[in-house]
């Protein structure tokens, strides 16, 4: 009834001034044509039951007759058809097919990945939204503020306060899912870290909110930002309230999403009670005399209807919606020759060029987008906010919008009513007293933790490498904390206990080689690592007396040897017979060509050749020895540098007593679990590893960095490190969620690494350690490989044909000395008795062998 009275009432306002408005069957309000006025249909999706839904429509109504009033001149007139948000793609459809709207205005998108903005980009028809929801469609403008502006501004209230921490309350909505990603943005740029994040649903019951109140209650968590619709965050105020946890020790930020609507959500007054010192951000809207008196028409139209609702001033949803309207339906008359033709892109362009003036301001549109960089900071008091700043992108915090440098915020009532702004709660509660901190007894190695209880003096001395760092951490702390160091015994080596004292606020934080771990970071928070990321592989160094001929496999020894002995009788056989050095007895010609050969390993030999067929035989011979002895050299090299290392299926690996190393480290080398052996001191890892596999021992040890950086400085000159793989996360020191210590104790621990102090703590601690080599495993097993006559195929195949080549000649050379047919003839018969013979029978055979003696 009441709609149908307003719009009767703007029906004859209307045609006053010559256009119409009237009220179709399903009360939505059409434009009349009035001969030469071009109607433009644009849909407008909202809540008609919400109170936020019924001043958007009134918004845009009142903005639409304003426009026309003032421009009665224009050709077009904005036919405003609305639909209930109930179902947004039936109603966005049936504006699409039944009205063939140009735009579709929307309260709020109810998914992040919605059908509507894909149909608004298939049909080419702007969509504008009211929502603070954002996203990447071409046809999809977010008239509303980009909140992550509005957590810049509280990362800097944050900031000035020096809270570093605090607990993230949202919605668990797309767009309350979308401002957890602003928020994880600031964390780096600001410093800032969030203790406990946590979605509540919009159906959650008062245990449901209890059950997550109480959860960073108990981690001492004091400041925490809600970013809840109204509703929902009524409900966790009054339960908080009950809970004690609306008093001075806590800090209560609202994001604009429970501020824009906040006043016009609360109808109870003991809701207000439960807010008291709550500080909120929402837009900045100016005062002016046009929202004032848009605000009263409002209030004259609800009030009457809204018994429960009593609106103050205009709400920034209704600013969006009023200023929203006047641009569309300026880009519509600016557009009007081309409504016929691609008409959505037409008014997308002049909506997203606009720079315009309006309830807002002067503002403008980029990327699809209203920018707003001007939030106001409230404070709840009473019934009802009361100003206390400004944060603008320009200047920052600041209590005068016009005025920079005119002091920061205004006095804040704090929940409590109190004036002083609230300590680290964390800090706060240790006032006077000691830390606990808990030290682990059964450390393995005591270079990093050891403990020493003097019973005469009845005192515990700490010493290692891990107590000297936290130690010098704490020293460089912008303020003093005392610390009591309480030795925990962990059984069995095992830190996970410990974890679970720090959990359970038994310990106020946990110190010694705690392997940061990802399952252990759900309970504790942990400092920047301050130790060598990373696990890696030890093994036993090779102690083998004959290592030298490693380098070479045995046929390839053999196959040396045995060119060594044929280049010698090689050499003998062309040499004996025109070179003197390689004559006379038969033991010194057989050891003259065994020396020979083998000077031409080092290149000394002394003998001189004078054959061209030794010669050449020799030069080859020569190179081929250059190569072999360079790869050996070289070999043998990468064999003294890092030891052959090559595990087998049969191999048995061996692994400290951490879950950790166990799950993640041994299971990547792809190894039997009855081939895993747990040792849980480094005089069992220096046991197993002198026996070796076969003989009941291990082939390897895997342990974390830190641990064999150590176990390596012990023995320097029995084993070496392999690097296998950065796994681990390294060691850190463990603080309860939400400590504000972590973060302090991060900022020192990176200072003395840039200044080289860890450094310089490493080379106290572990002093004997000899250098360490790191070598990929492939690397490893390629080096560590002899070499063979598959090798070196090539040069022997080429040292034996150049031996063949010279046997080949110098037989055609002795054959043509030595196989004259007339020398061999009678020679053979001067010897024998056939020549006797011819003699007697052929006295001539004197004359004729006396004269071949006369010739020789």
């Amino acid at each position: 009834m009441k709609i149908q009275t307003f719009v009767l009432w703007l029906l004859l306002f209307g045609i006053f001034h010559s256009h119409s408005y009237f009220v179709d069957d399903d009360d939505n309000m059409v434009s009349h044509n009035n001969g030469e006025k071009n109607v433009i249909n644009v849909g407008l999706i909202v809540d008609m039951e919400s109170w936020v839904g019924k001043v958007i429509q009134s918004s845009i109504t009142m903005a639409l007759s304003e426009f026309y009033n003032l421009n009665n001149g224009y050709s077009t007139r904005i036919a405003l058809h609305v639909r209930d948000s109930f179902n947004c793609t039936d109603a966005a459809l049936d504006l699409l097919e039944n009205f063939e709207v140009h735009a579709i205005m929307i309260q709020k998108i109810p998914n992040r990945d919605l059908f509507l903005p894909r149909l608004g980009d298939g049909v080419n028809v702007p969509v504008v939204s009211f929502s603070s929801i954002s996203n990447e469609h071409p046809c999809f403008i977010q008239f509303a503020e980009d909140e992550k502006n509005q957590f810049h501004g509280i990362a800097a209230f944050l900031e000035e306060f020096k809270w570093r921490s605090f607990v993230f309350l949202y919605e668990d909505t797309a767009d309350a899912r979308q401002a957890q990603t602003y928020v994880h943005d600031l964390l780096q740029d600001y410093k800032l870290a969030i203790a406990y994040q946590t979605a509540v649903s919009i159906e959650a019951t008062d245990d449901q909110i209890i059950n997550e109140l109480h959860k960073f209650n108990m981690m001492k968590a004091s400041t925490i930002l809600v970013h809840l619709s109204p509703s929902l965050a009524t409900k966790v105020f009054i339960n908080a309230k009950k809970l004690g946890m609306m008093s001075k020790e806590f800090v209560w930020i609202l994001t604009s999403k429970t501020t824009n609507s906040l006043e016009y959500s609360i109808d109870d007054s003991s809701v207000y009670e439960s807010m008291q010192g709550v500080v909120g951000f929402r837009p900045y809207i100016p005062i002016s005399s046009k929202i004032q008196n848009l605000t009263l028409r409002l209030r004259s139209e609800f009030q009457p209807h809204e018994s429960n609702a009593e609106m103050k001033v205009l709400s920034v949803h209704g600013v969006f919606a009023y200023d929203a309207a006047w641009v569309l339906a300026e880009a519509v008359e600016r557009v009007s020759a081309r409504l016929k033709s691609n008409s959505g892109s037409a008014i997308l362009s002049k909506i997203t060029n606009s720079n315009s003036t309006g309830l807002l301001g002067t503002f403008k549109i980029e990327n699809r987008k209203l920018v707003l960089d001007t939030y106001e900071i409230v404070n709840v008091l009473g019934k009802g906010e009361r100003r206390v700043g400004f944060w603008t992108s320009a200047y920052g915090l600041t209590n005068d919008i016009s005025n920079s440098s005119s002091g920061i915020l205004e006095t804040i009532i704090w929940p409590g009513f109190d004036s002083t702004a609230p300590k680290k709660r964390w800090l706060l509660q240790k006032t006077g007293k000691s830390f606990r901190v808990g030290i682990p007894t059964n450390g393995r190695f005591t270079e990093l933790v050891s403990l020493y209880y003097d019973p005469k003096n009845n005192e515990t001395t700490l010493s290692g490498f891990c107590i000297e760092v936290f130690r010098a951490a704490v020293d460089r702390l912008p303020y003093k904390v005392s610390f009591e160091y309480i030795p925990f015994d962990n059984q069995y080596g095992s830190y996970n206990d410990l974890i679970r004292e720090v959990y359970l606020q038994n310990f106020d934080a946990a110190v010694g080689d705690i392997t940061i771990v990802s399952n252990r970071s759900e309970y504790v928070d942990f400092t920047l690592p301050y130790t060598e990321l990373g696990v890696g592989v030890v093994v036993r160094l090779n102690k083998d007396s004959w290592f030298f001929l490693k380098p070479l496999k045995a046929d390839l020894w053999i196959t040396i040897g045995c060119f060594f002995f044929l280049i010698g009788f090689i050499v003998w056989l062309i040499e004996h017979r025109i070179n003197e050095e390689f004559q006379g007895p038969p033991a010194r010609q057989i050891g003259t060509a065994m020396g020979f050969a083998a000077s031409t390993l080092v290149y000394a030999h002394r003998e001189k050749l004078q054959s061209n067929v030794s010669k050449f035989v020799v030069g080859v011979w020569l190179f081929v020895v250059l190569i072999l002895t360079s790869c050996y050299i070289a070999k043998l090299t990468s064999l003294l540098t890092v030891e052959q290392i090559k595990l087998s299926k049969s191999d048995y690996i061996g692994y400290s007593g951490s879950s950790f190393i166990q799950g993640i480290t041994v299971s990547n080398l792809n190894f039997n679990d009855n081939r895993l052996k747990r040792y849980r001191s480094p005089e069992e890892y220096d046991e197993a590893l002198r026996k070796g596999s076969k003989n009941g021992g291990v082939s390897a040890i895997a342990e974390e960095l830190p641990y064999l950086k150590i176990f390596i400085a012990r023995f320097p000159r029995d084993y070496v490190i392999i690097e296998s793989s950065l796994t681990s996360s390294g060691f850190g020191f463990a603080f309860p969620k939400g400590s504000p210590l972590v973060h302090d104790m991060s900022k020192a621990i990176a200072e003395l690494r840039e200044e080289g102090k860890l450094v310089q703590m490493e080379k106290k601690w572990f002093s004997s350690q000899s250098e360490l080599s790191y070598q990929d495993d492939e690397s490893i097993l390629d080096k560590a490989d002899p070499l063979g006559m598959d090798n070196f195929f090539g040069l022997f195949y080429i040292s034996g044909v150049s031996i063949i080549i010279a046997v080949f000649v110098f037989l055609v050379f002795l054959l043509r000395e030595k196989m004259s047919i007339y020398y061999y003839i009678f020679t053979m018969m001067a010897k024998g008795k056939l020549m006797s013979v011819l003699m007697y029978f052929y006295p001539r055979m004197v004359d004729i062998i006396g004269t071949i003696d006369n010739s020789e």
